[in-house]
């Protein structure tokens, strides 16, 4: 008997199927069968030298707390009308032993800050009232040693007069009495040079009423308001520093002191 066709294939296919396994594992190891591709191993572990990705900013992660993502520009603290209903007020000639402490009072009460441009000598007699007034987050401003008129003296007597004022960004020249080399001695002493918008005149004590109207009338947006804490008498000006900022508190305007 013949045997059946089919029996004589089986050990051809045998064979045929043991020389692809050993082909199989003859296969080098860094196959693209044996892993996955290189496109999604440089996403995974981020971009390889040489890669389409490399030097490419990477995508932004979580912003840590008080990071920010751009530098801040210098600000322009001396844009006054950038804050809005703010006013400058200002107080010149102390420190004085019975005014200033009155005048922080009234500025405490309303929850205010000011600019004091004091005089070399007077600060040399009262350093605590001075440091007392910056603690209470006023600044101090130089008006000079001791309250000359700057453009009468010789340069070297002016430089002096301003060299011997407290250390501040700001200076304050006695009687607005100023000129180009005024302006200049100032400078080369690191100090802006601070006028003002709003005087008073209360150093002439013309009365409590006349005190607060100028302060009223002159008042807006950004405006410096000159008074006086030392000098002479101010029972007028802290009478009407009290009744103009509540006030002008009920208008809307806050009070801070100047970047000095």
């Amino acid at each position: 008997m013949t045997k059946p066709p089919g029996k004589k294939l089986l050990p051809l296919v045998a064979a045929l199927l043991c020389g692809a396994v050993l082909a199989q594992a003859a296969q080098p190891s860094d196959s693209p069968v044996s892993r996955s591709s290189p496109a999604v191993r440089t996403m995974a572990a981020g971009p390889l030298s040489g890669s389409p990705l490399a030097g490419k900013p990477s995508a932004p992660g979580p912003k840590r707390q008080g990071q920010s993502p751009h530098p801040k520009q210098p600000a322009d603290d001396w844009n006054l009308t950038k804050h809005g209903k703010v006013i400058y007020l200002t107080f010149d000639d102390g420190p004085h032993a019975g005014w200033t402490p009155k005048v922080l009072q009234i500025l405490r009460k309303h929850h205010a800050q000011a600019t004091f441009f004091v005089l070399g000598a007077e600060a040399a007699k009262r350093p605590d009232l001075v440091e007392q007034t910056r603690a209470a987050g006023h600044h101090i401003g130089n008006h000079t040693w001791d309250h000359p008129m700057l453009t009468k003296l010789p340069a070297d007597k002016m430089r002096q007069e301003i060299f011997s004022g407290v250390k501040s960004k700001c200076f304050r020249p006695p009687f607005r009495d100023t000129n180009a080399a005024v302006a200049a001695v100032a400078k080369a002493n690191h100090q802006r040079q601070v006028l003002w918008d709003v005087d008073t005149n209360d150093w002439k004590k013309p009365g409590a009423a006349s005190i607060e109207h100028a302060i009223l009338a002159g008042a807006y947006p950004g405006a410096i308001v000159l008074m006086h804490d030392g000098g002479g008498n101010r029972t007028q000006t802290v009478a009407a520093l009290e009744r103009a900022m509540t006030k002008l508190q009920r208008k809307g305007y806050t009070f801070r002191a100047l970047p000095c």
